[in-house]
């Protein structure tokens, strides 16, 4: 009887201690716990330096989107049940409209962590309505990637210029390997 009772004890504390180092590395750096509005619109605004640095074709697709969805810092954790987690801003026309949180749940094969930044571009007002108007709006297949990973160059052929929506995911670090958007969910937050 101890043995099975010693077992389940185990399970579960391993159980419980996964869950909490995920818990705990999503929330490391990423925004959790800071002082709002301000500290956001300071990590997209180097988020977006950063990008036209690495890669100064983004300002053309900056400058034909609708609006963007800048988040600065995503932190994706897991073994075999991976979870992410990040917040940032939508901004039209350069002004933050909106700010929004991204979380991101999966299993599978999976072990380790990273963390990278990711940039949406709405390139039709009816997606950037759509995405404006959801409850809680999660990312499909349906998203163009123009960057993805460590050392790409901008993708610019004919097909994924003409998806109504654009992602650049760069400044990858951690030992996951090929960040994606699929079902990331983004939630309007007030922080």
């Amino acid at each position: 009887m101890n043995s099975k009772i010693s077992s389940r004890l185990t399970r579960r504390g391993f159980a419980l201690g996964a869950l909490a180092t995920t818990g705990l590395t999503a929330a490391c750096g990423n925004g959790v716990g800071s002082s709002g509005a301000s500290t956001i619109d300071a990590r997209v605004d180097a988020t977006l330096r950063q990008m036209r640095d690495l890669y100064p074709n983004t300002q053309t697709l900056a400058d034909k989107s609708t609006g963007m969805l800048v988040m600065p810092l995503v932190t994706e954790a897991g073994f075999i049940f991976g979870a992410g987690y990040g917040r940032g801003a939508l901004r039209i026309n350069g002004a933050t409209v909106d700010y929004y949180s991204t979380v991101k749940a999966n299993a599978g094969l999976q072990i380790g962590a990273q963390q990278y930044a990711h940039v949406l571009f709405f390139m039709t007002e009816d997606s950037l309505n759509s995405f404006r108007r959801a409850s809680g709006w999660t990312a499909g297949a349906d998203v163009g990637y123009v960057i993805r990973d460590k050392g790409d160059t901008l993708a610019t052929d004919t097909n994924t210029l003409t998806s109504p929506i654009l992602a650049a995911i760069f400044g990858q670090a951690g030992l996951q390997i090929g960040a994606t958007l699929e079902g990331s969910k983004y939630s309007r937050i007030i922080p």
